[in-house]
């Protein structure tokens, strides 16, 4: 079981593009100082950047414009790849622009049936697009997001104007980005899914579906530009969480059996069976049986999907004759391996996120191994590696 991981989910519910985005992580925390100075490691970009709170059927939420005094000028991919590789923007927000920056021009190159390097267009070049990408990113990576999940996106009907010409809704380039994405189509008129929009959401969520299991930290509303029919609220909801990915099973089964005539001397031998298949604990514990026999009583705890070869091993491998299982729900705690520097080199314990914090568990094995060829005491070795940071 993994430790906590930071997760947004976008609710896309009237859809989504860049300035919704940007707004939205405005909305959940994201400081406006803190966007303007990593912005400005863009270098040559003339720009000013206009956040209103708004409210919308009763919802706060902020409303993104970017405005830029100078021409357009970045209209090829090239011009954008070259000026963000000339920023002093992290390395990691550059690749990610770039990559999200690609996939516009591509999209935006099939549908024209044209090469990316002719792709020439206002979309991708605009100062607007560049600062609600980056800008994105760059929120992402301040507010801790690890992990992005989406909504399927409502597809509008209708037509829109842009430099192409009078496109039908959704726009071409947006059905070529969102391939093999879930989408659905809705009663509105109006372009919900921008192609902007449409790239940070297939560029960046690991997947589309319903809101994942998560503990909420923050929730930001970004307001987009339109005004919706049937008094929908125009808003992105970034919902931004923990959740702690698991490949354990919170349903096990536990399986017991009475033994009163098996030699005990197998049960070694009987775990490394039952661990081998995929038993997820093994104990025996001393009973007293009908007409005071010694007995001992056998338990195993499995996820559902192991049981049946486990019930198998014990039925071949004890003088069983029937076994009694039922299900239990259980609750573990996040835990992963590290290691520990000591003075007698790197050892592996077991770290643990208790409610009260992160504990250290020395691995027996690991500092039997120690003691026995330091020759020092075992009860050393654990204090040593139990009270490391």
């Amino acid at each position: 079981m993994s430790f906590p991981t930071t997760i947004a989910y976008l609710d896309c519910f009237s859809g989504i593009s860049g300035d919704m985005l940007l707004g939205a992580l405005l909305h959940a925390g994201l400081s406006e100082d803190h966007l303007l100075t990593e912005l400005a490691k863009l270098g040559k970009i003339d720009f000013t950047l206009t956040v209103t709170e708004e409210l919308r059927a009763g919802i706060g939420s902020k409303q993104l414009s970017v405005h830029s005094p100078a021409k357009q000028r970045f209209r090829h991919l090239n011009n954008i790849i070259n000026l963000l590789e000339a920023s002093s923007l992290p390395s990691d927000i550059i690749e990610k622009s770039i990559a999200i920056f690609s996939r516009l021009a591509t999209a935006e190159a099939t549908v024209h049936n044209i090469s990316v390097n002719e792709v020439h267009f206002h979309e991708v070049g605009a100062v607007d697009t560049i600062i609600d990408i980056t800008g994105s990113l760059i929120g992402l990576k301040k507010l801790g997001v690890e992990q992005i999940f989406c909504s399927p996106l409502p597809m509008g009907h209708g037509f829109v104007d842009c430099a192409h010409g009078h496109l039908p809704l959704p726009a071409p380039a947006v059905c070529e980005l969102l391939k093999n994405t879930p989408v659905y189509g809705v009663q509105q008129t109006k372009e919900l899914v921008t192609p902007t929009g449409a790239a940070l959401a297939t560029g960046l969520a690991d997947s589309f579906g319903a809101m994942p299991t998560m503990t909420i930290s923050k929730t930001g509303y970004g307001a987009g530009q339109h005004t919706l029919s049937n008094k929908q609220p125009n808003l992105l909801r970034l919902i931004i969480g923990t959740s702690v990915s698991s490949n354990e099973s919170k349903v096990v089964e536990i399986i017991e059996t009475n033994l009163d005539d098996w030699n005990s001397e197998g049960f070694p031998y009987l775990c490394d069976l039952l661990f081998a298949k995929g038993a997820l604990d093994v104990s025996l514990s001393p009973l007293i049986m009908k007409k005071g026999r010694p007995g001992q009583l056998l338990r195993v705890i499995s996820d559902p999907v192991h049981s049946l070869d486990l019930k198998n091993i014990i039925l071949s491998e004890t003088t069983s004759i029937g076994l009694r299982f039922r299900k239990e729900e259980r609750m573990t705690l996040a835990r992963k391996n590290v290691m520990v520097d000591t003075p007698w080199g790197k050892i592996v314990a077991k770290k643990v996120l208790t409610p009260v914090g992160a504990t250290i568990y020395p691995e027996y094995e690991a500092c039997r191994r120690v003691a026995e060829e330091h020759q020092i005491p075992l009860a050393q070795v654990y204090h040593t590696v139990s009270r490391s940071k």
